[in-house]
């Protein structure tokens, strides 16, 4: 028969784990503030890019999402024992490493990761890698905030810049419109359509793959087919941002100029991005139509024996 004592004692030791567990998260939210006071310029900079830059401007939705992503694993959070690991100090290493050579550099994108690898390398060191394991992906989620730096946007923007150029020809021609290509300008009948980098399709490509890694998380299950839904939102944003552009000559070509600027082209965007978005809900729909069947049906029958 259990003694009063030795109630009182495991009632004790209960106290005394929920007491160590409060303790470690104040000293986590303590250190991730530090941490953030330690980057402000970095981060506030970073805020400010969002609010002029519309290729970033998804970067508003990230923290909150993030936040909203860790807040529904508080379930398994209560469950799982938190037992700091020393693994944490490699993160933390990469964090410190990244951010002097953006220091050094001048590269503002190093010095903005340096501040995830930090977040993340402070969970890892104080709460431990079966707790990061349950907040892998909004920590990892957290990297779709930093805009790519300037070198690598003048790299990928001109080759897509010139495969719009190219479709919208191509599209232009099947449509008998008299276009010509000459680089990234399209020349009609009565005006020429200049393809800037703004209309190389990196802004949608960017905010794409954002919707895509949201849009697999709420929807599908399976890691693969998540993987599968992220992928696929780079070619869908190539394409229809090359529809885009094939749209934008057809328009000019019989509406004017006009149609290449102003409301008319804003409500382009609008459109063809709301293709791309129901071109991925019409893959998730395929793939739960056919993926169970492959798949779910197998694992249904090992289950039943």
């Amino acid at each position: 028969m259990t003694t009063e004592v030795e109630v009182k004692a495991v009632e004790s030791g209960a106290d005394g784990l929920q007491h160590s567990r409060r303790f470690t998260l104040y000293s986590l939210w303590v250190l991730i503030g530090a941490a953030i006071l330690v980057y402000a310029p970095i981060l506030a900079y970073m805020v400010h890019q969002w609010s002029w830059d519309d290729d970033y401007s998804h970067g508003f939705l990230i923290v909150p999402l993030a936040l909203w992503f860790a807040w529904e694993r508080l379930p398994k959070l209560r469950r799982v024992e938190f037992s700091g690991s020393w693994l944490g100090l490699l993160p933390l290493a990469m964090g410190t490493t990244t951010l002097l050579i953006g220091r050094l550099g001048i590269e503002l994108m190093n010095m903005r990761i340096s501040f995830v690898f930090t977040v993340i390398g402070l969970v890892v060191l104080l709460l431990g890698r079966r707790t990061f394991r349950i907040l892998a992906f909004p920590l990892l989620f957290l990297f779709l905030m930093v805009p790519l730096p300037r070198s690598v946007v003048n790299v990928v923007a001109f080759p897509l810049q010139l495969m719009a150029t190219d479709f919208a020809v191509n599209a232009l021609y099947l449509f008998e419109i008299p276009a010509l290509r000459e680089g990234n300008i399209i020349h009609l009948a009565n005006t020429q359509l200049f393809v800037a980098e703004a209309c190389s399709g990196l802004r949608s490509l960017t905010a794409l793959i954002t919707l895509g890694v949201i849009f697999a998380y709420f929807f599908r299950k399976s890691a693969a087919e998540r993987i599968i839904i992220v992928l696929s939102a780079i070619p869908i944003a190539i394409l229809v941002n090359a529809f885009r552009v094939a749209l934008t000559g057809g328009l000019t070509h019989y509406l004017g100029k006009e149609a290449a600027s102003g409301w008319i082209h804003q409500t382009e965007g609008l459109f063809t991005f709301g293709i791309a978005f129901l071109l991925l809900l019409l893959e998730a729909w395929l793939l739960a139509m056919f993926w169970p069947r492959r798949w779910g049906g197998g694992r249904a029958r090992r289950k039943a024996t």
